[in-house]
């Protein structure tokens, strides 16, 4: 927020709209060779919001221009086509001799293999490079419009000093528009409410984004919360475009709530115990640079709060790991043109790209200062990591593929693409104990990703005690925690797979895994088959079931495990009959086996030893279930976004999205599945009784309802009557250790006098009876299965569940329906993250999945939402089956 408007006058004019002349540095002095943006777009920088293809179409106009100084580069399309792309701005000599300043930052990243001696020559001619990248959240618009002027200021400027030693020592790169999708949907919806001029009545539709908003990406991700997992083409492409460079400092600059000022690192505690201290020194080198120029300015910011460096998954997080400064920049967003503040001050969109420009020119101005000590903290932060990852305790992680192939092949992957050397065994071999199959995934911990490696492997990364301590304080109080994100996210779990640590290192050969998400499967055995068996207990056998149903094949699975020619099948596995199926099956699930990773065992007869028959009771006979999801106005955005994404992009089969406002009128009758995603506000109540009577009788007729994380209140909601179970209240503090229900005499206007003895007695006065647990920020919880359920076919005996929010249910009752998925006891629970005492006593054997009959259909109640951010692999099998076997065991008439 200005504080001074003369010195402001000095660095920008105040806002006129419609103006064609803008200053946008004190002196400024630029080349009339270089285009500006309003000779290429016709207005100049903040005056306008810029649409990404225009964005594009003027960093095109720049390189065009300044060929020897510019390059714009694709590394991605986003789902809906438009491109990604970074931006290259250095001077003649520099860009001339990119491709070796690439190599040089890919020797000093492999510093096992580059010498101290070394590494200094490297360094002293090597120029540092800067990272700039804007827009992940596509309603954050400054930044987009900021990298343009950067990028002209950069080439034009004869009146800022620090251009020099910039272009001369740096390369910078600009990452202008990390979600384009999310951002024109933006500008869509903002330019429908424009009127004659900016209107900054927070009322005005201007500052009110319709539903989804344009945060996110086309599946509704945020793409903040993307880094390590990987699933958005955006994030797959940039982070390989991050690892060509290796920059030693990177920004992701965002918006936050418009009644703020501005925010840069330092960041807020906790720290995540992976980092590097000499990182974590840099921020203040950063952020002092960034106050010295805002006390100039008068601008107003603030540090070291909100925005910490705990989680892995941010843009201003994951490039730590590899050695880089990474840092959040954060600006009050103006969410359009104009925006009134709680005080009556006015923040235009002029503004905010200012104070982008401000904090981005000041870190590429530190970065050019300090490039030795960055350079060398970066090739310092591999070579300790090398020797952490000798020395300490665990030495390599060990991750067998019998149990879960897919799984295991897909979390080595998900390395191997973030710059991870991972090995596969050639041999069996035996190791801490433990003997291992050939084909093992075996990653040694000396290399330079070591850090990254312990902070998504490791089961659990510590938090700070005093951090703890004082969450826990204020939490007594009823005050807000200041946990930002989940305080779990160990990807072994995630995902449900066996990752061992091991104290050494196998002596075992191996060969370099591949970035293959998918190994493919085959078909073997003999050619006169008379049916196909395909193995449960992993995706692969999920995907390969889509795949199936979607090209027309005759497909049953069995509820029970069962014996045949000396093999154990689990329960869930597929059967194809050649006689229910075309000529050339065969050929199609040899197709099908090697885009979905399934292993398919032809088999010339169908006799079993142990377990049902091909034909018994016990195995039913699938159709490819019509499914539709409710989407729009109550949904989350990610909830429902990120469903939608697993059934239809990893799972590969089609969802009907029904806009909430339209089911009570709607006939459901062309639907064989529902899916609620969690909502907001007053979630599907809205629906009122001729909702709650459609829905019930289209269950009652053979539909299968699927609530996921609190739309689960919805379906418990007793006046709905779709599951038996019910939502807690919070563990009272009382003796019997029971929330209470009641009123007492509070409805009375007078109650009898009490006498408070002692500050125990006082804390005990002022206690809500009525409150619901605590809420929790995202832990991992384990979960024991009920194997005999039709929804557990081919799921692990145990799961990982990431439990967020105050939500826990009461289980459903025998004979009235079963817990499919159950937490474990209070002392087992707790898998990873910290977990509020009362609500780990509470959730123990408390329902994670709940399944009720209901006429001829079916009711699944997901207790927390199985899909967020498409990250849980682990659980994606149980609520696949929730679609598909759901609708294979419900009797509608046909």
């Amino acid at each position: 927020m200005p504080r001074c408007g003369l010195l402001l006058g000095l660095l920008l004019p105040l806002w006129a709209f419609g103006q064609s002349t803008v200053t946008y540095w004190p002196d400024a002095n630029y080349d009339p060779s270089v285009p500006t943006v309003e000779s290429v777009l016709g207005y100049a920088s903040g005056e306008r919001i810029t649409w990404t293809h225009d964005a594009r179409r003027y960093f095109d106009v720049l390189a065009e221009a300044r060929p020897d100084q510019v390059l714009v580069r694709n590394y991605a399309k986003s789902w809906e086509g438009r491109d990604l792309y970074y931006v290259v701005v250095a001077s003649a000599e520099n860009m001339a001799r990119l491709d070796e300043v690439k190599a040089g930052m890919q020797r000093l990243r492999n510093a096992g293999n580059l010498g101290a001696d070394a590494a200094a020559d490297l360094i002293a001619s090597q120029p540092a490079v800067t990272w700039l990248g804007y827009a992940v959240h596509g309603n954050e618009v400054s930044g987009t419009d900021t990298a343009m002027f950067i990028a002209y200021h950069l080439l034009a400027s004869r009146g800022d000093p620090r251009v020099a030693d910039i272009l001369r020592d740096t390369i910078v790169v600009l990452d202008p528009i990390q979600n384009p999708d999310g951002r024109d949907r933006f500008i869509h919806h903002y330019e429908m409410a424009e009127g004659i001029e900016p209107n900054s009545d927070r009322l005005y539709a201007e500052q009110d984004e319709p539903w989804p908003g344009g945060r996110t990406n086309h599946y509704l991700f945020d793409l903040n919360r993307d880094w390590f997992i990987l699933t958005q083409p955006e994030t797959l492409g940039r982070i390989a475009a991050v690892q060509e460079f290796y920059p030693v400092a990177f920004v992701d600059a965002h918006e936050m709530g418009s009644d703020q000022t501005y925010y840069f690192a330092p960041e807020a505690v906790p720290y995540n115990p992976n980092l590097a201290a000499d990182q974590r020194a840099s921020l203040t080198l950063f952020g002092k640079n960034n106050a010295r120029w805002f006390d100039r300015f008068g601008l107003d910011y603030f540090t070291r709060e909100v925005y910490d460096a705990f989680y892995p998954g941010y843009g201003a997080s994951w490039p730590s790991y590899f050695g880089s400064v990474a840092m959040t920049y954060e600006q009050g967003s103006a969410r359009g043109l104009l925006v009134r503040q709680y005080d009556g001050v006015e923040v235009s969109f002029y503004d905010t790209v200012r104070n982008q420009f401000v904090t981005s020119m000041s870190t590429a101005e530190v970065t050019a200062a300090n490039r030795e000590k960055l350079l060398t903290d970066f090739y310092d932060y591999q070579r300790s990591a090398i020797s952490e990852g000798r020395s300490e305790s665990v030495r390599s992680y060990l991750i067998p593929t019998q149990r879960d192939q897919a799984g295991a092949d897909k979390l080595a992957a998900l390395l191997v693409r973030q710059g991870v050397e991972v090995g596969v065994a050639d041999a069996a071999f035996s190791a801490c104990g433990e003997r291992y199959a050939a084909g093992t995934y075996v990653i040694s911990l000396a290399q330079p990703a070591k850090r990254l490696l312990r902070t998504l492997l490791d089961a659990d990364t510590p938090i700070d005690e005093t951090f703890v301590a004082e969450q826990e304080r204020r939490r007594a109080k009823a005050l807000r925690d200041e946990i930002y994100d989940v305080t779990a996210w160990s990807l072994p779990l995630m995902m449900n797979v066996t990752a061992n640590p091991c104290s050494r290192v196998p002596s075992v050969a191996t060969s370099a895994a591949t970035e293959a998400l998918i190994v493919p499967g085959s078909v073997t055995g003999p050619a006169n088959a008379v049916s196909y068996l395909v193995p449960a207990g992993d995706a692969s056998s999920v995907r390969l079931l889509a795949a199936a149903l979607r090209g027309g094949l005759a497909v049953k699975s069995a509820d029970e495990a069962f014996t045949h020619q000396d093999t154990r099948y689990a329960s869930g596995t597929l059967i194809l009959d050649a006689a229910d199926n075309p000529a050339d099956v065969r050929q199609q699930l040899a197709d099908l086996a090697a885009a979905t990773g399934a292993d398919v065992i032809a088999t010339d007869d169908t006799w079993v030893t142990d377990g049902p028959n091909f034909g018994s009771g016990r195995v039913v006979r699938h159709r490819a279930p019509r499914v539709a999801m409710i989407w729009d106005e109550p949904t989350r955005t990610y909830s429902a976004g990120n469903a939608r994404f697993i059934i239809e992009r990893q799972f590969g089969y089609p969802v009907t999205i029904v806009r909430a406002d339209r089911l009570t009128g709607a006939d459901l009758g062309r639907f064989d599945v529902m899916i609620l995603p969690e909502t907001s506000g007053s979630g599907y109540s809205r629906w009122g009784e001729a909702g709650v009577e459609l829905l019930a009788d289209w269950v009652q007729r053979g539909g299968v309802l699927i609530g996921l994380g609190n739309a689960t209140r919805y379906l418990a909601d007793p006046q709905n009557e779709f599951l038996d179970i019910r939502r807690e209240f919070a563990i009272a503090d009382d003796e019997d250790g029971n929330g209470k229900n009641g009123k007492d005499d509070d409805e009375e206007p007078l109650v009898p006098a009490v006498v408070i003895d002692d500050v125990d007695a006082y804390q005990e006065s002022i206690a809500n009876s009525e409150r619901t647990p605590d809420s929790v920020g995202g832990i991992l919880a384990r979960a024991d299965v009920d194997p005999d359920h039709w929804l557990a076919a081919g799921v692990a005996e145990t799961l990982n569940v990431l439990v967020r929010g105050g939500d826990i249910y009461t289980p459903i009752k025998l004979g009235v329906g079963t817990n499919v998925v159950r937490f474990q006891s209070a002392e087992q629970l707790l898998a990873s993250g910290y977990l509020w005492e009362q609500n780990r006593e509470q959730l123990a054997f408390k329902p994670f999945a709940v399944v009720q009959a209901s006429g001829r259909g079916f009711v699944v109640g997901f207790t927390q939402d199985p899909t967020v951010r498409a990250y849980l692999d682990g659980l994606n099998v149980v609520f696949m089956n929730a679609i598909f076997r759901g609708s294979a065991h419900a009797r509608p008439r046909r």
